[in-house]
Formats: structure tokens, sequence, C-alpha cells
């Protein structure tokens, strides 16, 4: 192996531009920065792919957002927030569904128009409405009632629904 005692030497800025000046700290700054990303990742926010139009248009087919698994740690969930829900056939798959019914409520839509306790509801996110006719009924204690934003589909092609709050993985953030 030939060296090339010619060439010349790795200017001590680039050094210290790449590694530090003290290279065991810049290796313990990292290992801190993998772990703590992986720690983030892992219990905190949660990227999700909206796949479908149920949410549209708020949230387009395709586009990723992320989840923030600790939202509901200090207080329950709002009327209006947009959450992922965690269904039965395991942890990877999900809905994005916006929260229109607390527990307790009377839900129910008429002409499209959704109904809390026999008062009607403003929806600014809902753009497209529909006819529909559904009486959801009394929600149980710890039962939240979802649905999309897209409301011109037909009503039973829709998933909505009661969901307790144990199925609630977390607020949409972005």
């Amino acid at each position: 192996m030939d060296v090339n005692l010619d060439a010349p030497p790795t200017p001590s800025w680039l050094r210290t531009v790449l590694i530090g000046r003290h290279p065991r700290r810049t290796l313990v700054r990292i290992v801190v920065l993998v772990v703590v990303c992986v720690l983030v990742r892992t219990f905190i926010l949660l990227p999700i792919r909206v796949v479908g139009i149920s949410m549209m248009p708020t949230y387009k087919d395709g586009s990723i957002h992320v989840v923030n698994r600790l939202s509901y740690l200090f207080h329950k969930p709002q009327r209006g927030d947009v959450v992922a829900i965690r269904l039965l056939a395991g942890e990877h798959v999900m809905y994005l569904k916006r929260i229109v019914g607390l527990p307790g409520e009377t839900v129910f839509f008429h002409r499209g128009q959704l109904y809390i306790n026999g008062q009607p509801i403003e929806e600014p996110y809902v753009k497209l409405h529909s006819h529909w006719e559904y009486d959801e009924g009394k929600l149980g204690p710890d039962q939240y009632f979802v649905v999309g934003d897209n409301r011109d589909t037909w009503f039973f092609g829709h998933e909505k629904g009661r969901q307790t709050r144990d199925f609630i993985v977390g607020k949409v953030l972005l």
C-alpha cells in the first residue's frame, strides 16, 4: 500500500467541523441524540399516512401527518379534535377521524346536519354535506362518536361510530 507523503494534511478546521474539538464528547452527543429520537418516535410522536377520502378536504389522500400520543394524558378529547383511532386489527391499522360526540351525549344526523342533545352543531370543517339520516342514540360514559369530514358519501359506506377512549391513540398535530 502506497502512502502519499506529499499530500497536504487535512485542514484542522475541517476536522473541527466534522467531529468537533473533542471527539468523545461528539460521540456522546450523537448517541444521546439518537436515543432521544428513538424514544420520541416510539412513545410520543407517530407518523400516519392518510389513505382514502373520508377526511377530505381537511386531510388529502396520501398525505402524512403526525399524531401526538401524549395529547390526552392530562385532559380528555374534545369535540372537533382530529384523532387517530386504533383498530382491533393491530397497532399499524388506524383511522383518522374527527370527534363530534362526547360521552353521555345524544348524537343524530338529520338531512346531513349533526345534532348533539337535540341542538344543531356548526361544523365549519365540513365542506360537502349529505342527506344523512341516522340516530346513534346516547353515548356511554367512555364513548366518543367519530366521523370523517367528507360527508358527501353514502352513510353506511362511511367508517364512523362509537369509539371508547382506549382506542384513541392521540391527536393529530400536523
